[in-house]
């Protein structure tokens, strides 16, 4: 399938390793140019310089109310466009509601919740018809998972947000969507499932839940984000597509 995506530009934050950088790389190889981004701008660099001379890094928090007007003048300035946004962030921290203090929260709600907002607003002014809006959240959206507090707390927000994105630029011809990972085998996977005494077990146990008995690899995950960013998924907005082996039995 041509997903139509050469010389299309998008700009994916949270997009220097993990899920972002796996859709950022799918992008660039079916033709389109990306403007990868993270806190650590070196970071950036570096995955800019592995995905090759269609990407671009920059060094930017997603907390940062500049953020959004950089990183699409740096779409624009590099590569001539802007077509669509995916925004990601590193997962908060896990914890149970008494492990956490108010800075935590506050922390993780300005960089998770409110930066996503600020992202996404900016993207609906500047994008036209056929632009798309992504966000990376998680099948917490939905079920809440033991031990993730603050990200059962505020993915569900972003759902809704999204939601609601959807019926207001709809008409414009935007569309915006979420992509809700189940367990995918990254470094933040193997750390979560480090806090238990026991990692292999804890992985064995999650995967005989997952009906494909396996966890999902970055690559399966970065095809389905750049798919659902491409003009091939023109008629699909409003839509919450769980990346998840199968794990969420609701509807």
């Amino acid at each position: 399938m041509d997903l139509e995506l050469k010389d299309r530009v998008y700009v994916l934050t949270g997009a220097t390793r993990g899920l972002g950088f796996a859709v950022a790389r799918e992008l660039v190889a079916d033709g389109a140019r990306v403007v990868v981004a993270g806190r650590d701008g070196k970071r950036a660099a570096e995955a800019a310089a592995e995905l090759g001379p269609n990407a671009a890094g920059v060094g930017v928090d997603n907390a940062d109310p500049r953020a959004p007007e950089q990183l699409i003048a740096t779409a624009r300035e590099r590569f001539g466009g802007f077509d669509g946004i995916l925004v990601s962030v590193g997962g908060p921290p896990a914890g149970r509601i008494a492990d956490h203090s108010d800075a935590q929260w506050q922390a993780a709600f300005e960089s998770v919740f409110l930066g996503a907002v600020r992202l996404a607003r900016t993207a609906a002014a500047e994008l036209t018809a056929g632009g798309s809006i992504g966000f990376v959240l998680s099948i917490t959206a939905y079920e809440p998972t033991p031990g993730m507090v603050i990200s059962n707390g505020l993915r569900p927000g972003l759902a809704g947000l999204a939601k609601s994105l959807a019926d207001e630029l709809g008409p414009r011809g935007i569309r915006v969507f979420g992509l809700l990972p189940g367990r995918i085998g990254t470094d933040r996977m193997r750390e979560l499932d480090g806090l238990s005494a026991d990692p292999e077990g804890t992985r064995a146990a999650n995967e005989s839940r997952i009906p494909l008995r396996r966890y999902g690899t970055p690559e399966e995950f970065g095809r389905a984000g750049a798919f659902m960013l491409s003009p091939a998924a023109s008629y699909l907005t409003g839509l919450m597509l769980q990346v998840d082996g199968g794990a969420r039995h609701g509807f």
